[in-house]
């Protein structure tokens, strides 16, 4: 079994080196050519310096350069640092200074946005620009500049240093969560916490290297990054795409015969309406980073009824924690499921004691994917991971990590998401989880999209506000959506203000619906000068 979680690459290439690893457009790279790759990324890495565990940020769309900047910055023994291409400049200066980027990976064109950022990065020593056009490439002050092409042709990287050690308890990536509020946090991973995410996650998905698994999600966000990681460990194929509609997925899916497809909520409920083929390759979905709607999991089922759908919950600050199986689904439709493999799952009280079946508490994850905490953040990294003692008479006690989210577990152990701590709205003394308005707006046909929101109001504490995006073609009023949702829920949770919004609702990086971003437009809505 592979400790560092680069050596899936080259323990499949040893296995099968001619077998397909990685697809990129008209570019296929077998496990031999990925592999090689990956050496000559490292390589490159350590000729320009790289020293152990300094971290080389990564700032591209998906391509066959950006896995290899990857993991051969990982098999150099340093520390890759993925930055979601969707940023701007300043957040991802923001991004590089925060972690003391040493070296940077990014394509020509973004170089040339960056190049005034930069000097908020007073670690950065040097950049290399994936540059196939051969163009002139700017002067960064102080920092060297090399085209990707060149440094892996240089003789000097023939002549590299030797990796630097490294053990599974190493940094191997930061990733960053994405905030509405605040400076994003760098999660920094060990090469143990991705590698066992990988074991866990391909043993329940039962991945074989006839698997081929669509790269959708940023890699910067961990369920994306896990699309190449599961793959890699099995030998089976990942296939990048930067999409640009819905049906750019579909026709992936088709042209390249895909059978393992991972999507967010707001995606899924774009891919559900298509017109997929009937012989459609896909075996399974996965879907994490909240809840699917049940009319969006029902149109699903509906389209791809071949596909088996794994409903997850993740963080980023421990990957995956559970699963619920497609023979489940029907069964408890609104469960999390119970803890992947290789992890335990618990649901405590503040004083940290067991809540007992139906008591609502705050999810905590023990075990090998727990993350190192939070990068140069000793402060948060203690409000979110805490020693626990799994056992009597252990001496030196593991680190947990503690979520955040309100869930409750019923009699057979099965988990039911309740709430994000910080999204609970509270309103007249009653405490409503947000899932559960949107839950009844969502089985509305005409909804596209929908959040609800807890905002200030002078006598309620806080009210609840519905944002809505209708579907195209179709009309939706405020006055019907409150209509639908009296037969379903108490006066309490009824939308105090419904909002028919004109366009998509804000994403955050990661596909997301910002809900932090939608409160702040609307927190003034119910004070005296706007009621």
């Amino acid at each position: 079994m592979s400790d560092l979680i680069h050596e899936f690459i080259y323990a499949s290439a040893r296995r099968t080196p001619a077998a397909e690893a990685l697809v990129y457009g008209a570019r296929r790279l077998d496990y031999a050519a990925l592999a090689q790759a990956v050496r000559g990324a490292a390589d490159a890495l350590l000729a320009a310096g790289l020293g152990r565990g300094e971290r080389v940020a990564v700032y591209m769309e998906k391509n066959v350069e950006n896995v290899a900047a990857m993991f051969g910055a990982a098999a150099a023994g340093g520390v890759f640092v993925p930055v979601n291409p969707l940023l701007k400049p300043e957040q991802v200066a923001y991004i590089m200074a925060d972690c003391n980027v040493r070296v940077l990976v990014t394509s020509s064109d973004r170089l040339r946005l960056l190049v005034s950022s930069l000097a908020l990065c007073p670690d950065l020593r040097m950049v290399f620009a994936v540059n196939p056009g051969g163009q002139p490439l700017p002067d960064v002050p102080g920092v060297s500049v090399l085209s990707w092409e060149t440094a892996h042709a240089a003789p000097a990287a023939s002549a590299a240093p030797a990796p630097h050690r490294a053990i599974d308890t190493d940094m191997a990536a930061i990733l960053y969560t994405s905030g509405s509020t605040g400076k994003p946090k760098g999660v920094v991973l060990s090469h143990r916490n991705m590698v066992a995410g990988a074991v866990s996650v391909s043993s329940y998905l039962e991945n074989t290297p006839d698997d081929r698994l669509l790269a959708v999600l940023p890699l910067s966000f961990d369920y994306g990054l896990s699309q190449l990681s599961t793959a890699f460990r099995v030998g089976a194929t990942a296939v990048l795409i930067n999409h640009l509609l819905p049906r750019d997925i579909l026709k992936a899916v088709v042209a390249e015969r895909i059978t393992g497809l991972a999507a967010v909520p707001p995606l899924w409920l774009q891919v559900a309406g298509l017109d997929w083929p009937a012989d459609c390759t896909l075996r399974y979905l996965t879907n994490s980073g909240g809840a699917m709607q049940r009319p969006t999991l029902d149109a699903l089922r509906r389209a791809l009824p071949k596909a088996r759908p794994f409903l997850m919950y993740g963080l980023t600050e421990a990957f995956r924690s559970t699963y619920l199986p497609p023979e489940q689904v029907d069964l408890r439709p609104d469960s999390m499921g119970k803890a992947i493999p290789n992890a335990e799952v618990m649901v405590l009280r503040p004083d940290g004691s067991e809540c007992d079946p139906g008591e609502p508490g705050e999810l905590v994850h023990r075990g090998a994917l727990v993350s190192l905490g939070y990068w140069n953040d000793p402060a948060k990294t203690a409000e979110r991971f805490k020693p626990y003692v799994s056992q009597p008479g252990i001496v030196l006690g593991e680190m947990a990590v503690w979520s955040g989210d309100t869930v409750r577990k019923d009699e057979e152990g099965y988990l039911y998401f309740i709430s994000r701590n910080d999204e609970m709205i509270k309103t007249s003394g009653y405490r409503v989880s947000p899932s559960e308005v949107e839950e009844v707006i969502y089985a509305r046909e005409h909804v596209a999209e929908a959040a609800a929101l807890g905002v200030p109001h002078p006598a309620l504490g806080q009210a609840i506000v519905l944002v809505a995006l209708c579907k195209p073609g179709m009309e939706l009023t405020a006055a019907e959506l409150l209509a639908a949702c009296k037969p379903h829920l108490p006066a309490y949770m009824l939308p105090q203000k419904i909002i028919i919004a004109e366009a998509s609702l804000p994403r955050n990086p990661n596909g997301k619906i910002d809900r932090k971003l939608l409160s702040l437009q609307y927190e003034t809505c119910f004070t005296e000068n706007n009621q």
